[in-house]
């Protein structure tokens, strides 16, 4: 039986001798990410996993003369890389169906289907993930006719590739029960219609829950072997760890029973699904912590508005490219309010996804009202994303103390038409990294996969570039933004373990912390940016036991 390499890693953490009572791992360098000694060529740690010193080689040597040394000549060890904001269980599924990324057009999407259906038992739904029609020449909403002639009796349902809207075929459409004709809207949802107020088969926002809810759910074996497949992929790219948002009740139990096995390769710092019956169990039993130290619940993902690129993010005046248009809010202000203070009063930490410059607005007005006098205390409150933002809120982040929670890859891959949704003036305050840390905003940085890859690598070569992998454009993208690398890195490792109150448990290298790491092939801070991306993932290690170890 094929044997995956996280796997083979978790065994050689099992078969560990016991009596290796401390480890010490050398290499070419160490970027420790503490102030009081940033770089070191040797480290140690305990069984448990705690790192007692850092320094020399020759004196870690001396001190720990019986320690069980793990050798990297010539590479590179960096704190463990933490995602900031990253759905779990959505890599999982999307791992599990159609992948439609980075198509370059309908026919392609098509092909794609088609290829993957062969896989699919007769009657099975056909569901993929990825698509984005600003790939696709025209950069038109797709409809059910573009997919009924290959598909005209198998149920096709295709999340967008921001999770914001979804496009079905006419098959999926007899299947919803919700009479789909007239001209009605759901709150805070669009169903897309034809000239004769016929639904064409896109639904964005909370209309995308008319479909969801006649799609068969996934039984708990399918479930399992989503979060197995994700957690996988993430350690694979060096993540020790990931703030996953919006997870349900019954995903917990999932992760907390893959925690009680010892199968967590990383520590996840789960925010709860809004106001929802996860929200209703942190209120009635307080924060959750697993004890293995993997596995916490403490915060609340609440969404405020939709997405830009399909011009759900909720704006204060029209879209540039939709005159008469400004978004959605996907939570009525006054009930978003009202869970937030919820939040609050049951000692929990609200994570607010925002967009556009109202959806942006709306969370600091909310987080000053309810936070009162405490708004200028060490509350870490969040927005998510934050990624276009009225030049006259960017000092509130900063009065208010919010941590802006942001994904540098969404400015690589929204940069092409970002400027056509909202106009040259608006971007002064969109994906404005420089602009926050500036003011004194803590950023903790993520990738919102699936939506984008679950590899940091690219993370940090968008953070510091502000091109895509063509290195276009020549310069970068609104390049005063562009972050070096040690910010970049910053942002992936102490930025995000602050905005999860980790900071005294991960996102340094220093004694008393725990002993994630990461080994890369070559040094992030000395390599040409363009090459970042192509920075090889030798190990990855949680505390102080390897996750995954390359071929």
């Amino acid at each position: 039986m094929r044997r995956t390499c996280l796997a083979l890693a978790l065994s050689l953490a099992v078969v560990m001798p016991a009596s290796a009572a401390t480890h010490l791992l050398t290499a070419a360098r160490i970027h420790t990410g503490d102030a009081a000694r940033p770089v070191a060529e040797a480290m140690a740690w305990d069984e448990e996993g705690n790192l007692l010193a850092l320094g020399s080689a020759e004196e870690l040597r001396r001190r720990f003369p019986d320690a069980r040394e793990h050798a990297q000549p010539g590479a590179v060890v960096i704190p463990g890389l933490i995602d900031a904001h990253a759905h779990v269980m959505g890599l999982g599924f999307a791992l599990l169906r159609a992948d439609l990324v980075d198509a370059a057009s309908k026919e392609e999407v098509i092909a794609r289907l088609k290829a993957f259906e062969a896989t699919l038992p007769p009657g099975a739904w056909l569901l993929g993930r990825g698509w984005d029609q600003n790939d696709w020449p025209g950069k038109a909403f797709p409809t059910a006719a573009d997919l009924d002639a290959a598909f005209p009796e198998r149920p096709v349902w295709l999340e967008r590739v921001d999770g914001h809207a979804g496009w079905a075929n006419s098959a999926a459409l007899r299947a919803v029960t919700r009479d789909l004709s007239g001209d009605w809207q759901p709150e805070g949802g669009r169903i897309l219609r034809d000239a004769q107020g016929r639904a064409t088969g896109v639904f964005i926002d909370t209309a995308a829950a008319l479909v969801d809810a006649v799609v068969p759910a996934p039984d708990d074996a399918l479930r399992a072997e989503a979060l197995e497949r994700s957690l996988e992929a993430a350690a694979k790219h060096g993540l020790t760890g990931v703030h996953d948002m919006g997870v349900s009740l019954a995903d917990l139990g999932l992760m907390r029973r893959f925690a009680d096995e010892g199968r967590l390769p990383l520590r996840i710092r789960a925010y709860a699904d809004g106001a929802a019956a996860a929200l209703d169990a942190l209120c009635a039993m307080g924060p959750y912590e697993h004890p293995d130290g993997r596995l916490a619940m403490r915060g609340v993902k609440f969404y405020v508005d939709g997405a830009l690129g399909s011009r759900g993010a909720a704006l204060l005046e029209d879209y540039s490219d939709e005159p008469g248009h400004r978004g959605l809010l996907v939570t009525e202000p006054a009930a978003y309010a009202a869970a937030v203070a919820k939040a609050r009063a049951c000692g929990l930490q609200p994570a607010s996804h925002a967009i556009g410059d109202r959806g942006n607005r709306i969370v600091l007005d909310t987080y000053e009202k309810v936070l009162g006098d405490a708004a200028g205390g060490d509350h870490r409150w969040r927005v998510e994303h934050a990624q276009v933002v009225h030049r006259d809120d960017l000092a509130r982040f900063a009065a208010l103390k919010v941590v802006a929670s942001m994904q540098p890859t969404h400015a690589t891959s929204d940069m092409p038409w970002a400027e056509a949704r909202v106009g040259k003036e608006r971007l002064h305050g969109a994906y404005a990294w420089q602009r926050l840390r500036a003011l004194g905003v803590p950023l903790a940085l993520g990738s919102d996969y699936p939506v984008e890859s679950v590899d940091p690598r690219l993370g940090l070569h968008s953070a510091v570039t502000r091109q895509d992998r063509d290195g276009q454009p020549p310069g970068g993208w609104l390049p005063d933004q562009r972050l070096t690398p040690e910010q970049a890195l910053h942002g992936f490792t102490a930025g995000a373990a602050f905005a999860a109150s980790d900071e005294d448990l991960v996102g340094r290298l220093a004694p008393g912390l725990a002993a994630d790491f990461v080994v890369l092939d070559a040094d992030p801070f000395v390599v040409a940016p363009a090459e970042l991306p192509e920075l090889k993932v030798l190990s990855t290690w949680v505390d102080g036991r390897p996750t995954y170890l390359a071929d």
